[in-house]
């Protein structure tokens, strides 16, 4: 499979890191809500006409929570923490979402009138991993938990579970050398209650999706594996999300597959029922190639990534709207960046000393593109000080970067980050402590600089390049490895930044950013 081709299949669909997926229709609609981790805002919503083209709707919130963590100023953050796997609802007339966080311990539910909020913030008494909501006539449950299952009734404020409520577990794959049945989801269909979950082989590290039935919520939950397959891609299984019908009444599920340091991205898969039971694809294959009707044929979808020349307007509040497809890395320090000061240039300042990128404030970030893209930026460093650097990165815990420094008043373009150590999930002790490693640096003549970022993704090759434009592009060091790990636990980015490692109080102009598909 070429680059062409892999650009062409309709799976994966968003080509881009969009996991744990949940999907409703509304009318004419489908909404599906994704994992945003530590970027801000968070809880991204995205929406469709067809399932296979998406396009941003909005976030469920700027901030999840103003502490220290949130805003980096432990020096750790809350990388691969943050909103996991959120449940998206309708009921009522209303929009529901639901979700814990690692960091904090909560269960976060918001609902909202329109899917464009805004969007009203509580919380559910408890902590429950993977959350999926039910709503079933005048009563609601919340179905979670990692090996063992649970279905919870909350009360009628949705507060806390009700007392004397259904409490049971209803599903269990205790002894799971591997991961257990988690990222429940729960749906009422046809008066009866189905549980689709994610786990592993047991034999071997293989996502497989599986679901479980029941004819009440009381009664017994049987099931099993219900889709053991890879696509031919890599060896990696496709689990966890959610199903949706269309107007027809035919049905689809969205999973994600693990696809490389570019992330986890969600897979369509075409479902029927027999003998009320969900058959995925051909007998459990998923399809190269099935048909998917529009309800809306003639619409034009915003795109998922876009090149930004940082000429905005405030709105009538004076707040900034930057285009949805950026998030920054934690919560931002918004007087420390600008788009206003030099019209058409994203300036950001520093105000502490750091040791590495990651604890840098205000790296504006976009996913990254399968099977491979590349991101341009000018930077202009005349105000950047002694030991900063500014540029562009691929941002992962295993960071690679380019970017412009001055070192006894000289200005130097220098590629460096941290290499990966192994190939395992879980990232290493060396990993994570070691301090960054400079590969390649040249002299520059100007504080003005030109860097192009380029990523390749296919069959996981997962390899970056770093170039400086000269009359032509010139390449500064050798190809660098980029890995998806547990640290940080999202898909690979561009990450836009400036930050300090002797004296802080300085900026730097970053403007005309290009995202290429390569």
């Amino acid at each position: 499979m070429t680059r062409e081709e892999a650009r062409k299949k309709i799976n994966p669909i968003t080509k881009m890191d969009y996991p744990d997926a949940d999907v409703i229709r509304v009318d004419d609609t489908y909404y599906m809500i994704s994992t945003t981790m530590h970027f801000m805002p968070g809880g991204v919503i995205l929406r469709s006409y067809d399932l296979v083209n998406w396009e941003i709707c909005s976030y469920v919130y700027d901030k999840l929570e103003d502490n220290v963590a949130h805003n980096l100023g432990d020096g750790k953050g809350i990388y691969g923490k943050g909103m996991w796997a959120g449940s998206l609802r309708y009921a009522n007339n209303r929009f529901y979402v639901c979700f814990s966080a690692n960091d904090t311990g909560k269960t976060y539910l918001f609902d909202a009138e329109n899917i464009e909020g805004p969007w009203n913030r509580r919380y559910i008494e408890g902590f429950y991993h993977d959350p999926s909501l039910l709503f079933d006539g005048v009563r609601t449950y919340i179905v979670y938990g990692n090996r063992d299952i649970w279905i919870t009734e909350l009360d009628k404020s949705l507060a806390k579970p009700k007392q004397g409520g259904l409490h049971r577990m209803i599903i269990s794959d205790a002894g799971n050398p591997m991961l257990g049945y988690e990222g429940a989801h729960i749906y009422k269909i046809n008066q009866k209650y189905y549980v689709f979950l994610i786990h592993s082989l047991r034999d071997r590290w293989r996502r497989v999706e599986a679901c479980f039935a029941s004819d009440s919520l009381e009664g017994e939950f049987t099931g099993g594996d219900v889709l053991n397959d890879d696509r031919g891609y890599c060896g990696q299984g496709v689990a966890q999300g959610g199903i949706v019908d269309t107007p027809d009444g035919d049905w689809y599920a969205i999973l994600f597959q693990d696809s490389g340091a570019v992330g986890r991205i969600p897979v369509l898969i075409p479902i029927h029922f027999e003998n009320d039971f969900p058959i995925f694809g051909d007998n459990g294959k998923i399809p190269e190639e099935f048909s998917v009707k529009s309800t809306r044929p003639d619409y034009e979808y915003a795109p998922l990534y876009t090149s930004d020349d940082f000429r905005y307007q405030p709105d009538r509040d004076g707040k900034i709207n930057l285009n949805p497809v950026w998030q920054w890395n934690h919560n931002p320090k918004d007087d420390l960046w600008s788009v206003t000061e030099r019209p058409g240039a994203l300036r950001i300042y520093t105000d502490k000393v750091v040791e590495d990128i990651c604890q840098a404030n205000n790296i504006l970030t976009q996913r990254m593109l399968f099977p491979g893209c590349s991101g341009i930026i000018k930077v202009d460093a005349q105000g950047i000080k002694e030991g900063d650097y500014a540029g562009i990165c691929a941002l992962q815990g295993c960071y690679q970067m380019i970017a412009i420094t001055k070192e006894d008043g000289q200005y130097y373009a220098v590629v460096m980050g941290k290499p990966v150590d192994n190939d395992a999930l879980q990232a290493s002790r060396k990993e994570v402590e070691q301090k960054p490693t400079v590969y390649a640096k040249r002299k520059l003549d100007s504080a003005q600089v030109t860097f192009k970022l380029t990523a390749d993704f296919l069959y996981m090759k997962d390899e970056v390049r770093f170039f400086i434009k000269e009359d032509d592009w010139v390449g500064m060091g050798e190809s660098l490895k980029v890995k998806f790990k547990l640290d940080h636990f999202t898909g690979c980015r561009f990450g836009l930044f400036m930050f300090s490692t002797k004296e802080a109080g300085g900026f730097a102009d970053l403007s005309d950013f290009r995202y290429e598909i390569y």
